[in-house]
């Protein structure tokens, strides 16, 4: 049974930080995309970030680039974001995301609020 279980996320003031993590099981993770997407209160979920199956590779969106770091710990089957310098327009539900080929796994999400 594949899941993916998002921790980490909470209330923080602007300019604060925070740490997701998202472990993973029933499924190669190492073969895996992992990605971390976010759906802001009354918008479209959107791609933040996103690291290769081996982490040699990662992509952000323009918005994140400097305060947010993707890793992942493929012993440990786990994906973590760190988020710094954390602003009021970060404030969603970041959920964690397991892509190859056709299939694409989902975690629940977790809420992060920023507060001004």
């Amino acid at each position: 049974q594949v899941q993916l279980v998002e921790s980490g996320g909470g209330l923080v003031q602007s300019g604060g930080s925070l740490r997701l993590s998202c472990t993973a099981s029933g499924f190669t993770f190492s073969q895996y995309a992992m990605q971390w997407y976010r759906k802001p209160p009354g918008k479209e979920r959107e791609l933040v970030t996103w690291i290769s199956g081996g982490g040699g590779h990662v992509y952000y969106i323009d918005t994140v680039k400097g305060r947010f770091t993707i890793s992942r710990d493929n012993a440990k089957n786990t994906v973590v974001l760190q988020m710094n310098n954390l602003k009021p327009e970060d404030t969603a539900i970041y959920y964690c995301n397991a892509e190859r080929d056709n299939k694409n796994y989902w975690g629940q999400g977790t809420q992060v609020t920023v507060s001004s």
